[in-house]
């Protein structure tokens, strides 16, 4: 059997990919070069792609005995990624490109390139685990919640689960650590990447701006009955939920409870009206393959770092999915992901409309 690896230079791909030697695959290691820094405004010795995480994982490669290569994806992530996240804050929506690059990068274009080099499976360090259930495979989250990372690969196919192997999935990061150490992996105390890869910064705004050529335009900031109360500096400087950094003072704490980029304006309210009970969620992925026909009792995650809460999941006539929770949820944010479990399986999960 052989296994291509998704070696980003970092422990948790190091790590999965010397277990997966261990468990007795012909392994290949890949780095993903998924865009220069320049292109969107970032210092060449800045976020991930960079020459020293390429050479990092050639390391741990060549340290395993396993041939290593360097995949140009570059076009790829520019069109399905970057190009989707600055339109979508363009839109008012806040979107999680992570999901984007594992429905379209890793589990896309790289299940591509590994079918076209013979491979049996694609491997990576995500936090995750694969089982079955009956003749479906099903995706479960990591033993360790603290890292699971199920909820970036909502999007995985019957067939995708078929062909990928989490090795991490059953071990706490700890663990993960301790391995890289024993094997004298260069990287074993190589701090995690906690930003998206592009925006090593955080400053989403100036990316987008870089990035496009284009300013985004100040505009109105209104109350929740359409008056207007004062200016905001552009809508892709906010999103859902937050307090501050607006600006200026408005008397009271105000937070944003919309974003109208059609009108150009960012409605603001009370704490108590960022909240709802009923959330619509389009371009949804049943990971099962099949669509249920009743609604489903579950539990659903709006945001990677929240819990997940009880609901009601009910498909609509159109495919979309409305989520009905038994408890108000704060902030929901069009263009985040809602996902959707039964216990710790991944029933799956699609973009907050």
């Amino acid at each position: 059997m052989k296994a291509l690896i998704a070696m980003s230079g970092g422990v948790d791909s190091s790590v999965a990919a010397y277990l997966t030697k261990e468990m007795g695959y012909d392994c290949v290691g890949c780095t993903m070069k998924l865009f220069e820094n320049e292109d969107a405004g970032v210092p060449k010795d800045k976020a991930c792609c960079s020459l020293e995480d390429s050479e990092d994982a050639r390391s741990v490669a060549y340290r395993i005995g396993m041939p290593f290569y360097v995949f140009n994806f570059k076009e790829e992530f520019r069109r399905t990624v970057i190009d989707a996240f600055v339109d979508s804050y363009r839109h008012g929506r806040t979107p999680n490109p992570c999901i984007d690059c594992n429905r379209y990068l890793k589990f896309g274009k790289l299940f591509q390139r590994a079918q076209e080099l013979g491979c049996d499976v694609v491997v990576t360090g995500h936090y995750a685990r694969i089982g079955k259930q009956g003749e479906k495979y099903v995706l479960r989250k990591a033993l360790d919640e603290s890292k699971d990372q199920s909820y970036v690969l909502y999007s995985l196919t019957q067939e995708q689960l078929a062909h990928t192997l989490f090795p991490l999935g059953g071990m706490p990061k700890t663990e993960t650590r301790a391995i890289a150490e024993r094997e004298g992996f260069l990287n074993a105390n190589k701090p995690d990447s906690q930003d998206i890869c592009f925006v090593p910064d955080g400053d989403y705004a100036r990316v987008i701006e870089e990035y496009s050529g284009q300013i985004s335009e100040p505009g109105d900031y209104v109350d929740l009955d359409g008056k207007v109360i004062g200016r905001h500096k552009g809508i892709i400087h906010y999103t859902i939920g937050q307090h501050k950094k607006l600006g200026q003072s408005f008397g009271e704490p105000k937070y944003v409870c919309q974003i109208d980029a059609e009108h150009n304006r960012v409605v603001l309210g009370r704490n108590e009206d960022v909240f709802s009970r009923e959330v619509r969620v389009g371009d949804f992925n049943w990971i099962s393959g099949e669509t249920p026909a009743e609604p489903v009792r579950c539990t659903a995650k709006i945001r990677y770092r929240k819990k997940d809460e009880a609901c009601t999941a009910e498909v609509q006539p159109d495919g979309s999915v409305l989520l009905t929770f038994d408890e108000p949820q704060r902030a929901v944010t069009p263009g985040q992901a809602a996902v959707l479990y039964d216990g710790d399986i991944v029933l799956g999960g699609g973009t907050i409309l």
